[in-house]
């Protein structure tokens, strides 16, 4: 098994890259957000690599972190997620993305990945509550600003979520960076003093 390859860019495709590793070219399929990272042809790159075996063909994916490659393997063990969805979500969310919007249970944000329609996004953020890595990492308490429960939060708490996502971050995100503000603010914070605070929590 391949585990891991450093060498050269020598070729782009839509959804792959071919690596020169000492004459010797792999193709390599990666997600979208990793082949943007990726430097250009005729310089040295590392990839962490998933092999999989099939009957017909031996398939190499590349990812920018051992943690993206984690999350690859961990998607898959979704019913109904193959190896193309798990590409595409983590094309349009990084691990810590992802990991908030599972810890979270934000369907919404999971469905706007190419070929993940509701139902399979409910079943993914449900199956991997439990399972997700660095899913301690995410102050359960985030939970009860997530979704629909927002309504449930003090009016400066919901206003300054909304604003953050009006701004164009998304909702995991800016639930993240508010709860982060009432910690450091208290209870009683104003909806301005928690958009400063919560913008600052972001820029980090």
């Amino acid at each position: 098994m391949i585990g891991k390859l450093k060498g050269v860019i020598d070729t782009y495709a839509d959804d792959h890259v071919i690596l020169d590793v000492h004459g010797v070219g792999y193709v390599v399929q990666c997600s979208v957000r990793t082949l943007q990272k990726l430097p250009p042809v005729g310089e040295a790159a590392t990839l962490a690599i998933e092999t999989q075996v099939r009957e017909d063909a031996i398939r190499l994916f590349g990812f920018s972190s051992d943690a993206e490659r984690d999350w690859f393997r961990l998607l898959q063990s979704v019913q109904g997620v193959g190896s193309k969805v798990a590409l595409a979500i983590l094309g349009l969310l990084p691990p810590a993305d992802l990991a908030s919007a599972i810890a979270l249970q934000d369907k919404a944000m999971v469905a706007r990945a190419p070929g993940v329609g509701p139902k399979l996004a409910q079943r993914i953020v449900s199956e991997l509550k439990d399972k997700a890595p660095a899913f301690s990492a995410v102050d359960p308490n985030l939970s009860r600003l997530a979704g629909d429960e927002v309504r449930s939060a003090p009016k400066p708490v919901q206003d300054a979520i909304s604003a953050l996502v009006n701004l164009g971050y998304g909702r995991p995100q800016a639930a993240a960076a508010v709860s982060a503000s009432v910690a450091a603010l208290g209870e009683d914070a104003e909806t301005g003093a928690l958009i400063r605070r919560g913008l600052k929590e972001l820029a980090q």
